[in-house]
């Protein structure tokens, strides 16, 4: 992708997100974009820092770390935002900075005591299966409370709030009611410290931000459709 067309992408994203903060009474200054930028190279990635970007998401692990690696002389601050084996939780907690897609306490554990001394608690949301899909990632509902108290009480983590991928759909409605049940569930944990809802993509993030988004992970409307 070219710098010139990047730069359109992001200029385009960062004024509908501000658009759509506005129109539901919100500060654009409270949502954070986060460039999911699995698949593609570090140089799109250091591309978009010069353009402003700093927050960025992966999915998969090895490729991440790659990029990691050659981009270590930027200040980005990196999300894992991918399904995670047990297998993987040393390299994800020794090298990003949040983990979006905690569903389960043997996962969370894991990371906890995995995460080096040096480095500040690892910044964690628990991801929901709001839709009841079998298919989807998440954590149900109804073991939610239990599962953030669990994770509340692990020494080298920070829960920071919930995470969900609602089924996709086009009708508005619908995308706002998956992201209200997220919001409801976040209040009903009772917990004041939580302030992070990751939520809404490049089809649905208008939605998302009128129901209390903080988060919006986009990749497609930043880099383009993957090949």
């Amino acid at each position: 992708m070219s710098e010139r067309q990047l730069h359109d992408n992001i200029a385009k994203l960062l004024d509908r997100v501000s658009r759509a903060a506005q129109n539901c009474e919100r500060d654009p200054a409270d949502i954070t974009v986060l460039a999911v930028s699995k698949t593609r190279p570090a140089a799109d990635i250091r591309e978009a820092a010069a353009l402003g970007l700093d927050q960025f998401g992966e999915n998969y692990l090895q490729e991440a770390l790659d990029k990691i690696e050659a981009l270590r002389d930027l200040p980005l601050t990196w999300h894992f935002i991918g399904p995670i084996q047990s297998n993987k939780t040393r390299a994800i907690a020794g090298h990003f900075d949040w983990v979006h897609s905690v569903d389960r306490l043997k996962v969370a554990r894991r990371l906890s005591e995995q995460r080096p001394d040096n480095l500040p608690p690892l910044q964690v949301c628990l991801q929901v299966n709001i839709s009841g899909e079998d298919s989807k990632s998440g954590a149900d509902l109804d073991a939610l409370p239990e599962l953030a108290a669990a994770v509340l009480e692990l020494p080298r983590l920070t829960l920071r709030g919930l995470m969900a991928i609602p089924a996709a759909t086009g009708d508005t409605a619908a995308q706002r009611a998956a992201f209200a049940r997220l919001r409801k569930a976040m209040t009903a944990l009772g917990m004041p410290q939580l302030d992070t809802l990751s939520m809404g993509m490049s089809g649905d993030l208008e939605a998302a931000i009128a129901e209390g988004a903080t988060i919006v992970r986009v990749g497609t409307d930043i880099f383009g459709p993957r090949g």
